[in-house]
């Protein structure tokens, strides 16, 4: 199977990294001078702490030297994986001056990530960034006007499903010519009731905190609809609400002993018991539609209580249709004219990735960007394009109007310091 290969690969994968020498690759092992690669993180969450796993796994001498979290909600799982995460900082500043560091990895809350990524940037650091990257429009602008100063190649971002076994079959057939120009997408992210819960009940139940719902967990898939596309979203409408985790839908009598499913996912800072009474102001179903400068349009709907839950699309092209879903693992390709099935395959994931086979390719090629310079398939551009993106939804739910993007991407290209 595929993922057998992949996997065996990845575990007999060494990479040495070094700031002296070229690394050569040989008999399949990339080797250096031997100096381990230094890691601090900041903001030891759950997501974190399986990254500091799946890295160490894809090289051996990814030395985690320290972190700063008061409250490490990931911990406990590096440690019961056999992950060493160093030692505690008090401050980032203290752990890059202190570290040595040669990567940070930032997983603090959303709206703290900016600051953090400044203080690295401005230290010299190769940076890591959880999505999404950052919450607001303006932090938006700031970040872009730092990448102009420092480069979009010193912050490298957590966008994983652009690594997915589907998505880059999906992009195969489309550079193959197997689905022609495209036309439109219908596309959604679902999640279950039990983590749809744990979003009610998490820290990112704040839309201060977390951006919003549609940022927070939906950027993935409009960066992979975006790059599809090939071009920038410019017209952007959108409605949505909270309609099911509300006061009127909590069990009642015997019901309420259905409850444990809602508190199956533990929550982090900030962690609340309240499900149905959550004082959170996200949303849980959204729709959105989108025209592209190209003229091609993408429908794009979340919803939080999908007990059946999927991650699906069908990309229609003048030629062909692709159709796809990512947790029911599928794909398949077919011919507008003959109705032939072109591609129809099913994908066999391991059981360390959370993401589809996503994050140990994300690891391995993120580890030979930082070593031979090679190109990642998702830049930090591409990154806060997506969030614009998700953040212009949500300007169009609560405004009832259509967002005409074109001034954002004015004001975008001007903090990166491109020219119109």
């Amino acid at each position: 199977m595929y993922v057998d290969i992949v996997l065996r690969k990845r575990l007999a994968l060494k990479i040495v990294y070094t700031n002296d020498t070229d690394p050569q690759e040989v008999g399949g092992l990339i080797k250096g001078n031997g100096r381990d690669m230094r890691v601090g993180i900041i903001g030891l969450g759950y997501r974190l702490g399986y990254l500091a796993r799946i890295f160490t796994v894809a090289r051996d001498d990814f030395e985690i030297v320290g972190y700063v979290d008061p409250a490490p909600a990931g911990l406990d799982y590096a440690t019961e994986h056999g992950v060493s995460v160093g030692r505690p900082y008090d401050s980032l500043e203290q752990m890059i001056d202190d570290g040595r560091l040669d990567l940070l990895m930032v997983g603090s809350p959303n709206h703290l990530h900016l600051d953090h990524i400044r203080i690295g940037l401005e230290r010299g650091m190769k940076i890591f960034a959880e999505k999404p990257v950052v919450t607001t429009i303006d932090d938006t602008m700031a970040l872009a006007e730092l990448i102009a100063r420092y480069g979009s190649d010193n912050v490298m971002v957590g966008l994983v499903l652009r690594y997915a076994p589907l998505y880059v079959d999906l992009r195969k057939a489309q550079a193959e010519g197997k689905l022609g120009d495209i036309a439109a997408i219908e596309a959604s992210e679902t999640i279950p009731p039990y983590h749809g819960a744990f979003f009610m009940r998490d820290w990112r139940r704040y839309e201060k905190y977390s951006g919003s719902f549609m940022l927070e967990k939906c950027c993935h898939d409009l960066d992979l609809y975006n790059g599809v596309m090939g071009c920038r979203p410019r017209y952007v409408s959108s409605f949505g609400g909270r309609r099911s985790f509300v006061p009127q839908n909590a069990p009642q009598g015997a019901g309420a002993n259905d409850l444990e499913v809602y508190h199956r996912k533990p929550s982090g800072w900030m962690g609340s018991e309240k499900v149905f009474d959550s004082d959170g102001d996200i949303i849980d179903f959204q729709t959105a539609m989108v025209q592209y400068e190209n003229g091609a349009a993408l429908t794009f709907h979340t919803n939080l209580n999908v007990p059946h839950d999927f991650r699906r699309f069908a990309v229609i092209g003048a030629r062909g249709m692709a159709e796809g879903d990512f947790i029911r693992n599928y794909f398949q390709v077919t011919d507008s004219r003959t109705s032939e099935r072109l591609e129809d395959k099913t994908y066999q994931m391991s059981d360390l990735s959370q993401h589809y086979g996503a994050d140990e390719q994300m690891a391995e090629d993120i580890l030979k960007h930082l070593v031979e310079g090679v190109p990642l398939p998702v830049s930090v551009v591409d990154a806060l394009e997506a969030g614009l993106l998700a953040l212009s939804m949500d300007e169009a739910m609560r405004t009832r109007s259509v967002v005409d993007m074109t001034p954002i991407w004015q004001r975008f290209d001007a903090a990166l310091g491109r020219r119109g």
